[in-house]
């Protein structure tokens, strides 16, 4: 069964993302500003490398970190699917551009019963789809779900820095709350003209789609704000251009800074109403998700966290529900 029902329903199935990055040759420094610096810094260090090559250690305890999050998960009864490695042959077509296999939650996401391949932004970004296919085969086409691409971004001019009109819709701005839809827009990720094609997609469902504006330097909506279960949230306020959606008027909020949601404190994870994954760094939190009588479970997650990702963009659920 492929059902995706909210974001704190009981996860039952999850996709769980590989570790594979490889530095670009031609950096763009706009495209980097949500990372910190420290991650900026080892971008333009380490030109054209593989990150296993540049870092065997980091890329030891980045496995390990994925390796341990599959350990609760199944704890918990949730069962694990991955996505396969890169080839050499995807690996060399990347080019100058670079390539990456690490965040699950963004080339696909699902909604209710529909799995929608994204339209990535970074250029680095453009294929990570392509590892998932082989859970696309022999999970998604065989189950009674819908299963569509958003349409391929237009090519842009060398010069443009916006990387053209899109369309752009990754999953890591989508947030599924029944049949309402949010969709994050703060410029390095999905856009409006992604927004427009998932309301149409959508619509016809039931489903309504609202577009919701983000501040330049978060690159995701859930790097804004993390959903624990129904009514209870984690959320940076600040990052929202024009307030937190309506949705959310009487929701109890643990409110964050900036600082700290660029460090991904919304970006735990629920694996039901009654558990909820985060990094030890973001203890504060945790302490006050437990006392709303919530099990956390803490893992060390700080070399995913340096690529600008953490519990949620590991992880694409197939099925959330009940």
């Amino acid at each position: 069964m492929i059902y995706v029902e909210n974001e704190y329903a009981t996860l039952k199935r999850v996709v769980l993302a590989a570790s594979e990055f490889g530095y670009a040759r031609k950096v763009r420094e706009d495209d980097l500003r949500f990372l910190p610096p420290a991650s900026v810094s080892d971008v333009e260090a380490h030109i054209g490398m593989d990150f296993s090559e540049a870092h065997p250690e980091k890329q030891r305890r980045w496995e390990q970190e994925r390796l341990d999050l599959r350990q609760v998960l199944e704890k918990y009864g949730v069962e694990v699917l991955h996505p396969r490695k890169l080839t050499a042959a995807e690996k060399q077509a990347a080019g100058d551009d670079g390539y990456a296999n690490f965040f699950v939650r963004d080339p696909f996401f699902t909604i209710g019963n529909c799995v929608i391949e994204g339209s990535m932004r970074f250029l680095h970004r453009r294929h990570e789809v392509l590892p998932v296919r082989n859970i696309m085969n022999t999970e998604v086409l065989p189950a009674d779900c819908t299963y569509v691409a958003t349409p391929q971004p237009a090519i842009a001019a060398p010069d443009d820095t916006t990387l053209g009109e899109g369309p752009f819709l990754e999953g890591g701005d989508v947030i599924v709350l029944g049949d309402t839809i949010l969709v994050g827009n703060s410029g390095l990720a999905s856009n409006a003209a992604g927004a427009a094609w998932l309301k149409k997609f959508m619509g016809k469902y039931g489903y309504k789609v609202e577009m919701v504006r983000l501040s330049p330097n978060i690159l995701h909506l859930d790097c804004a704000l993390g959903l624990i279960r129904n009514g209870l949230m984690v959320v940076c306020e600040e990052a929202f251009i024009d307030g937190l959606p309506a949705y959310f008027k009487d929701w109890q909020k643990i409110r964050v800074t900036m600082e700290h949601a660029t460090m991904l404190a919304t970006n735990g994870l629920p694996v039901s109403p009654e558990v909820y994954i985060t990094d030890p760094a973001f203890s504060f939190i945790g302490e006050q998700v437990a006392a709303f009588g919530i099990k956390v479970e803490y893992i060390e997650f700080s070399i995913s966290r340096s690529f600008g990702g953490s519990f949620r963009c590991s992880t694409q659920p197939l099925l959330r529900k009940g």
